[in-house]
């Protein structure tokens, strides 16, 4: 910026109006202060006003330095201002000020001290001059040149004739030509050769129309060695008219180009055998599928894994053990045809692409070939390596790639279970069963977390004299999407899972609670809960019962049945019998229920220590029109009367069937005639109406049918 000399005559040209001056200073696009002898602000122009956005009422008597400095203004450049003003004397700074907002902005500022002419006081005149697009661009200019010698990719600029204007050093490392050596000249000179006069004309066609081009390129260095590099070449356009020039920037990748064939080896292909690995066969798989799909054809995908490997390496060790590897990959490379794929998955584990039609019979000899004897040479003689196969097949487990190898690895692990050296079919239906019934369980985990269940009850009665005895805990599961849900939707998923126990338990807790409950209000009922199998036999089922029994010393187990079904399959029935009888000890009540479904009534009936027999309400229910059912159910109540056993009846909804079971000698009844399972709140309004309206069930004052 040109220095402002001060002017030689410092006093208004007598024939200008002093108003008008003062007109041009409030018409400047400058910044313009009047500040008085102290360098505080007497006066400011608009545009000052303006460009700051401090308006003169508010700033007048204010000191510039305070009022225009931020956090990044030089504090060096307001001493030397400061002391300037201090001696009066002329000075001319360029300095980052900021508006009132807090805007950054550059100014070139001029004072100038005013006080010498006749009737002016002393003082001085502040003109800034915003320069910030005038810095902006000069630290534009600076990252750009500093982008251009320091970047790492070689940068060409040519103008429109491609004649060479300037290189940078990058360039010069790359191909060993100097910035000399190459002004003026056309990039040609490293052509290699390689390329036709056709992809030379496609690519500047491609700067023509797009004003740009990116690729790969064959050059040669200085020294005649090829190089690959990748280039990208930009048509620039400036303000000239009709003027345009090119940059061109490139990077050497022919380190990586030479790598390429390593690097995808690597990363496809098992280093041991230099069959594809588990990456390239899921990639091959998926191109499989879409053929299949296309073709409407069948494909198998095999996962082979050797049986007892892991003795081969430990007796043999393991370089043994690789050949071995490699000798089987071998062989299962020239069994299979063209378009089968093979694959290390790892390990001493196989994967297989089998797109052809006769699968069964490749499978065969599959395992015969790896099957033939191993010679390892020497005294070690030969070895006969097994494997299990599992398969399964596309698009009849219509899954993606990945499904279907890791369902193959399922089924070989079936294929082990069954005894090694066999093969085993994957079966999409019974894996969809398990995976629906594993979901499940998640959500009964869930559930139970989220106290989602509750217990039901419903009444059971004496015969003899209509006394409701108790009631038998039904759970029942308030699904937050579903509604209320009924244990044959989700019990059954149950069976066999962890999950068994910890519901059990639930329930147990929940229905002494409830009894608890009851005996607090009066009533003294007694509870009936079912228990599974898996629940009793588990090892602590005793030991948990005597320790709630123990930390809940007002409970009376007397008033506890536990329920076994009599259909459930013990295993163990000495066992059973050992777990009852300690129930019995420590004072619960065992039923026997829904007596007559299962296949060893007797043996339970007999061998078990039993206080109760229920008789399954399939019976009960049609007893009255099927003489087969009624002499069913009579023969239950002759059994449990021969062993000593009450015994309570299901099913039963009108009163008919409570007079047949009563002349039968059956002493108690439970069903919808009597009354529907109920929420725990509803039990003991329920057993107040109940006494009311019954004092004889069997007499003639009682109306027959459902609800009595």
């Amino acid at each position: 910026m040109p220095t402002i000399k001060d002017p030689e005559n410092k006093v208004p040209t007598p024939k200008v109006d002093a108003k008008r001056l003062s007109l041009v200073a409030s018409a400047s696009r400058n910044l313009i202060m009047i500040l008085d002898a102290a360098g505080t602000i007497e006066w400011a122009n608009p545009g000052f006003e303006e460009h700051t956005g401090h308006q003169l009422q508010d700033i007048a008597g204010a000191r510039p330095p305070e009022l225009l400095k931020g956090p990044a203004t030089d504090p060096t450049t307001l001493l030397r201002v400061a002391r300037e003003l201090h001696r009066a004397k002329r000075f001319e700074e360029e300095i980052l000020l900021y508006t009132r907002s807090g805007e950054p902005f550059w100014v070139h500022a001029y004072g100038l001290p005013i006080g010498d002419e006749p009737g002016v006081a002393p003082g001085f005149i502040v003109i800034m001059n915003n320069i910030s697009d005038h810095k902006h661009s000069e630290r534009g200019l600076r990252i750009a040149a500093s982008v251009f010698d320091r970047s790492h990719e070689a940068i060409i600029i040519s103008d429109q004739n491609n004649r060479i204007l300037d290189v940078n050093p990058s360039f010069s490392r790359i191909t060993g030509y100097s910035r000399t050596d190459v002004l003026g000249l056309n990039p040609s000179i490293l052509s290699s050769g390689r390329h036709s006069p056709a992809y030379y004309s496609s690519m500047w066609q491609s700067i023509e129309e797009r004003g740009y081009w990116r690729g790969e390129i064959w050059n040669r260095r200085k020294n005649g060695e090829e190089f690959v590099e990748l280039q990208t070449i930009s048509r620039i356009h400036l303000d000239e008219p009709g003027r345009y020039y090119h940059v061109a920037n490139f990077t050497d990748i022919t380190e990586l180009k030479n790598h390429a064939k390593d690097i995808d080896r690597a990363a496809n292909y098992d280093d041991l055998t230099g069959l594809p690995n588990l990456q390239l066969l899921k990639e091959r798989l998926h191109q499989a599928q879409i053929q299949a799909d296309t073709h409407q054809k069948s494909l198998s995908v095999g996962y082979i894994d050797l049986d007892g490997f892991k003795a081969i390496n430990e007796n043999f060790g393991a370089e043994v053990g690789d050949r071995i590897l490699r000798t089987l990959a071998g062989r299962l490379t020239q069994d299979l045809r063209s378009g089968d794929t093979v694959a290390r998955i790892g390990g001493d584990e196989f994967g297989l692409i089998l797109q052809n039609d006769n699968h069964e019979a490749i499978y065969d000899r599959i395992l015969s070939t790896i099957n033939e004897p191993v010679d390892l040479g020497g005294e070690a003689g030969s070895i006969v390596v097994t494997a299990s196969l599992g398969i399964t097949r596309y698009p009849s487990d219509n899954t993606d790639a990945e499904g279907l190898i890791r369902h193959a690895d399922q089924a070989v692990y079936a294929a082990k279970d069954k005894g090694r050296n066999l093969l085993h079919v994957f079966d999409p239906e019974l894996n969809e069963h398990r995976q629906q019934k594993r979901a499940q369980l998640i959500e009964l985990s869930r559930a139970l977390d989220n106290n989602e269940f509750e217990l039901y009850f419903q009444p059971q009665v004496r015969i003899a004299d209509c006394r409701v005895i108790g009631f038998e805990a039904l759970i029942r599961w308030n699904h937050p999407h579903r509604g209320l849900l009924y244990p044959d939707v989700f019990l059954p998923s149950l069976e066999d899972s962890d999950l068994e126990v910890p519901l059990g338990q639930w329930v147990l807790q929940e229905a002494v609670v409830q009894m608890g409950l009851w005996h607090g209000a009066g009533e003294d009922l007694s509870v009936s809960i079912n228990i599974s199998a898996r629940h009793m036999m588990d090892r602590n089922f005793t030991s948990y019962l005597e320790n709630y029994l123990h930390n809940h010393p007002a409970i009376k187990p007397h008033h506890i049945t536990l329920e076994v079904l009599e259909s459930t399959s013990l295993d163990d029935i000495k066992r059973a019998g050992d777990v009852l009888a300690r129930c019995q000890e420590l004072g619960f009540r065992v039923a026997l229920d829904d007596f007559g479904t299962g296949f060893s009534s007797l043996s339970y009936l007999s061998t078990l220590p039993i206080d109760l027999v229920k008789v399954d309400k399939s019976f009960v229910i049609n007893m009255l029109n099927d003489p087969n059912d009624r002499a069913i159910v009579e023969s239950v109540i002759f059994m449990g009367q021969r062993f000593s056993h009450p015994i309570l009846a299901e099913g039963v909804e009108t009163m008919a069937h409570a007079r047949a079971l009563s002349d039968l000698g059956c002493e108690y009844m439970q069903g919808y005639g009597i009354g529907r399972p109920m929420q725990a709140g509803n039990v003991l309004e329920w057993v107040q109406q109940w006494r009311q309206r019954h004092t004889d069930p069997l007499g003639p004052a009682h109306k027959s049918g459902p609800g009595w």
